[in-house]
């Protein structure tokens, strides 16, 4: 590589006045001096300028426009091997890495604090279990009671204050347990990748839970993690913080791998697919509510009054990952586990198992038991293969046993559709457009990802490459940025690789 001479460096001095003229008519001027990047005498590849230029056009198009953030995935719906998804996240200062549940039934990222006396110091996932302690954390801070943040989730009863000022947060999950602690503010570590050789190290700042109290099934050993990641709408959540600094579109996506060992991808941007259908998300509502509005065994409806399915204070139907198995109120379940035990009673013998409703079964459940599908408003089915409503029961009496995994609901009217059917499909989540979508998926495989939502143009995630016009895009923002407005220039979306 040809080195650039002394003479093919410019020496740029920048001479600054600027006159303001006062009450007292008064004048003054400015000199500012900008110095060499490199040494006069010394030589420089133009590799190494190429190289500062790389990153300082990343920097650019990081503040910019932003990128979406992939987090790898551990863990599987099965419950009798995990029953949970995961991702490890870092935080502080120096960083430190913390395994917390993906949860987009709830809003809040927390992790155990190092006070925390009744936290779990061992897990039975075969993970070592981390504390924050903001001590060791040069740029932890504490939220305080007056801070604007502390005085609008307490209208949520989600924070409350203590004598010490702290902003302090206490409340119960769906299954009994709960946490409670006080909120920090610190920084949030993950990789954005803006183009093919441009990956972005970035971090940000976030408000997060430090929990020093937990109840219920949180304390045992056996599915112990560090904390969990909440995904709800709320300002708080971590989706909704990182979007309103640019830093991230306001969408994110999963696609959980069932089989196996499962895994999967998480995504802070939108996993694109043709086979995407969307269905509108009920407004004002605290999770993910969609409009279910009729179930179907094998083509055919079930007798199932639309009522069952209305949205209110205690009713509705919520996609939720942080609940394993999935929930039908009772006046849907009734229908449908008649409608499956009459598609299968030539192949499978039912039997109860435990109160539940179980089939023994000498072949494999594809060809025995009968496709399901959810309808949701805008014409959007949710189509269930065996897999995605039974749960392998292993053996009894010597047969090969599967149960209905779905569970009857019968205090509350929500319907959850948790772990058992979301996996091994794409969700995304698009509060932008207040939907959400989802396409059947091999979870193994690459995805295509758009940092923002309507983009036209992605490349595949098995690639790792950008097209010419991807490049062209690339320096008409760099250009663009001069005049446009900020929110048009947000709009031009990126591609992202998501390995």
């Amino acid at each position: 590589m040809r080195a650039i001479s002394e003479a093919g460096i410019l020496v740029v001095w920048f001479f600054a006045a600027a006159t303001v003229v006062g009450r007292c008519g008064g004048l003054s001027a400015g000199v500012l001096t900008l110095e060499r990047a490199f040494p006069a005498n010394q030589r420089v590849e133009l590799e190494e300028l190429r190289a500062r230029d790389r990153a300082r056009h990343a920097r650019i198009l990081q503040g910019v426009v932003g990128g979406a953030v992939n987090f790898a995935v551990s863990g599987t719906s099965d419950p009798y091997l995990l029953g949970l998804y995961y991702t490890k996240i870092k935080l502080g200062s120096p960083p430190k890495e913390f395994n917390v549940q993906i949860d987009t039934g709830s809003d809040t990222l927390w992790v155990n604090c190092n006070t925390c006396a009744d936290c779990p110091r061992s897990s039975g996932l075969g993970i070592e279990l981390n504390f924050f302690d903001a001590a060791s954390s040069t740029t932890a801070s504490s939220v305080s009671c007056s801070d604007p943040l502390c005085t609008s989730v307490v209208q949520t009863t989600a924070a409350e204050c203590s004598q010490s000022n702290q902003c302090g947060y206490s409340f119960q999950y769906g299954d009994g347990s709960g946490t409670s602690g006080f909120y920090l503010s610190d920084l949030l570590y993950f990789d954005t990748i803006m183009a093919t050789s441009s990956v972005a190290n970035s971090s940000s700042t976030i408000v997060f839970g430090c929990s020093t109290f937990l109840s219920g099934d949180l304390t045992k050993t056996d599915k112990a993690i560090d904390g969990i990641f909440g995904f709800g709408q709320q300002d708080l959540s971590v989706i909704s913080q990182l979007a309103s600094r640019r830093i991230t579109p306001k969408v994110f996506s999963h696609c959980l791998k069932g089989e196996g060992k499962g895994g999967g991808k998480l995504v802070l941007g939108e996993i694109q697919n043709p086979g995407m259908v969307y269905s509108p998300l009920v407004p004002s509502q605290p999770h993910y509510n969609l409009y279910l509005q009729s179930i179907a065994v094998n083509g055919q409806l079930l007798p199932i009054d639309p009522a069952a399915f209305t949205t209110s204070i205690n009713q509705g139907t919520i996609v939720d990952s942080g609940t394993t198995l999935a929930y039908l109120v009772e006046d849907a379940y009734d229908p449908f586990v008649s409608a499956i035990t009459a598609a299968v009673s030539q192949s499978a013998t039912p039997v109860s198992s435990k109160g539940h409703q179980c089939y023994q079964v000498t072949s494999s459940v594809t060809e025995v038991f009968p496709l399901v599908s959810l309808n949701f408003a805008g014409g959007a089915p949710m189509v269930l293969r065996p897999e995605d409503y039974l749960v392998d029961f292993g053996f009894i009496d010597g047969a090969v046993t599967w149960c209905i995994g779905f569970q009857k609901v019968q205090d509350l009217g929500v319907t959850i559709l948790g772990d058992l059917v979301l996996k091994n499909k794409i969700f995304v989540y698009d509060l932008a457009r207040k939907r959400l979508g989802w396409a059947d998926y091999d979870c193994s495989l690459p995805v295509n990802v758009s940092t923002t939502t309507g983009m036209d143009e992605f490349v595949s995630t098995g690639q790792l490459s950008v097209s010419s016009s991807s490049r062209n895009t690339l320096f008409k923002l760099i250009s663009a940025s001069i005049t446009l407005p900020l929110h048009i220039i947000l709009f031009m979306a990126f591609v992202l690789i998501v390995t």
